[in-house]
């Protein structure tokens, strides 16, 4: 127990903590399933959010294009289980079974090449990861080798988000096309639509997603996460000091492009469904607001963010159904004119130091309560006066 707090206190994982017990234990008892459904989509948008804080809060790279990492994540394992989905006898009444029917629609005949080997879940699973990171490796050395960044690698980002949406969209016969894939309802026969599966896929994310903080909580306090820190602020100067700042930069990209890819898969599995309208311009900066008002320095408070803006648009969507954007447009500014920290920031400068001030105020209070209670040491000046006065003419020695 005392090896598992001082690690905890190391890696200051006490947020985190109090996270877990939040998703772990608060919500599930609290919400009902279709709610806690909900609730896990919020969640595999959050490990875009913590991959923001690593790659944009510590290396100081904005990348607008996230969402092509979590849609590539995401097709990967829908391709898996669109194949599953697709066997010979749910569609036998297709001009071709055994083959997805959107490729059936669009009269392909046999299966693509490039589909066959998603027919295994291990190279499904490797694939959530890899091919975000490879992609992110072709992107990112390809500019920081160049030193292009800032805004320009921002405006990069989004082109590649737009460009790969208007291909997944223009190969409808090999990806669904606008649509997307639909029908993802098994994972080798296992229903993923019945309540007890639902539950166990909202642990499986929360497990995944504190483990990937964990991970991310290690690169930060690591000498990595000092020099990261150091590039944001003085680039040059570390750059002088002999780092090779571009390399630090494609870890710090890849590792965000790979956390995407968890919660791309995730997505596909819990909504049962992936189609490009998570991949765009439009969703890579929604996820980028996920990270600015939880705060881009913080992992759990990306988290929350995360979780406080899809509620909002939830709820406002829910209530409000003409007015939804505009309200979601207001909470948005008023969130970052408020706190320009972030939520993180609101417990960094305002509830922690309130508490702080508070417990030292109760410390305070208790160490005087005891030495009230003591009875003080009678003065010498104090015995004398108590005395009582001796008759006229009477001594000291005859009394």
């Amino acid at each position: 127990m005392n090896a598992l707090k001082a690690w905890i206190q190391r890696y200051q994982l006490a947020s985190m903590v109090l996270l877990v017990v939040l998703l772990a234990v608060v919500l599930p008892l609290s919400l009902d399933i279709f709610r806690l459904n909900l609730v896990g989509k919020y969640l595999t948008y959050a490990f875009v959010a913590i991959g923001l804080v690593m790659v944009w809060g510590y290396g100081g790279v904005l990348s607008l294009g996230q969402g092509v990492f979590f849609g590539l994540g995401g097709y990967a394992m829908a391709m898996f289980l669109k194949l599953e989905a697709s066997d010979s006898v749910s569609t036998a009444i297709q001009s071709t079974p055994g083959i997805p029917d959107f490729m059936d629609w669009n009269q392909i005949t046999a299966l693509p090449a490039l589909w066959v080997p998603f027919k295994s879940l291990p190279f499904a699973l490797a694939a959530v990861v890899a091919v975000p990171m490879l992609l992110a490796f072709v992107i990112s050395f390809a500019m920081f080798k160049r030193r292009v960044g800032g805004v320009y690698f921002a405006i990069i980002t989004q082109a590649v988000a737009l460009i790969l949406t208007v291909l997944i969209i223009g190969q409808q016969g090999y990806t669904g096309g606008v649509n997307g894939m639909t029908d993802l309802k098994t994972v080798l026969g296992w229903d993923t639509r019945t309540d007890s599966a639902k539950y166990i896929l909202y642990y499986v994310c929360v497990a995944l997603l504190i483990g990937s903080m964990v991970l991310c909580r290690k690169v930060q306090t690591s000498k990595l996460g000092t020099l990261l820190l150091a590039m944001r602020d003085k680039e040059d100067r570390v750059r002088f000091s002999g780092y090779d700042v571009a390399d630090f930069k494609i870890f710090t990209f890849c590792l965000a492009a790979a956390l995407s890819g968890i919660g791309g898969a995730l997505f596909s599995l819990q909504v049962g469904f992936m189609s490009p309208s998570f991949v765009g311009i439009v969703p890579s900066i929604e996820m980028v607001i996920y990270a600015a008002v939880g705060g881009r320095m913080s992992l759990v408070g990306a988290v929350y963010g995360t979780l406080f803006v899809n509620a909002g648009k939830t709820y406002f969507s829910e209530s409000f159904p003409d007015m939804w954007l505009f309200l979601m447009a207001a909470l948005f500014i008023g969130v970052t004119m408020a706190f320009p920290m972030g939520l993180a920031g609101v417990w960094e400068e305002h509830v922690k130091p309130w508490w702080k001030a508070r417990r030292q105020a109760l410390r305070d209070a208790a160490i005087k309560a005891p030495q009230a209670s003591i009875p003080r040491a009678a003065q010498p000046s104090e015995v004398i006066a108590s005395k009582p006065a001796l008759p006229d003419g009477a001594s000291a020695q005859s009394v």
